[in-house]
């Protein structure tokens, strides 16, 4: 287990969230790798889209493995300018983890979930690093990341 992972199981440890971190030695970065490692469909995926607003502070938009997030849509859910999509420092910098494997969860954000998310009893997100993931049910990922629900999937 390597640092992300484990600060990761520290969190969710720490906050009580009741979810399943799985560790692979192969790459977990694209849903189609993420799916191979963790014998499931990409259905069962979902991807977390960092974004900065023109404030500088982090957005996560939460879509299914399918889809793809709207900037238009989350700058009007906030009701400010589309925000624009974060480098891969800047996602280390904000979240605390290496793009390819963020959580849904674990640092300060707003986080936005689109409603197609919550028609899988089960998804999986990132663990992490590039080669971990969680298994969480829907409704405990809302619970963990305070998320607003509202549509952003193109």
């Amino acid at each position: 287990m390597n640092r992300y992972e484990a600060k990761l199981k520290d969190f969710m440890t720490a906050r009580h969230i009741r979810a399943e971190q799985l560790i692979f030695t192969q790459s977990c970065h694209s849903v189609q790798e993420a799916a191979s490692a963790a014998g499931a469909s990409p259905e069962d995926f979902v991807k977390n889209i960092c974004l900065v607003s023109g404030e500088g502070n982090l957005i996560v938009a939460i879509v299914k493995g399918e889809d793809s997030a709207s900037r238009s849509r989350v700058g009007k859910a906030l009701r400010e300018d589309p925000p624009r999509t974060a480098t891969a420092d800047e996602i280390l910098e904000k979240t605390g983890f290496p793009c390819g494997g963020v959580p849904s969860f674990g640092y300060c954000a707003t986080f936005l979930v689109d409603p197609k998310v919550l028609e899988k009893e089960i998804v999986y997100t990132g663990g992490g690093s590039p080669c971990s993931l969680v298994r969480i049910a829907s409704r405990e990922l809302i619970r963990s990341n305070n998320a607003t629900i509202i549509r952003i999937r193109r």
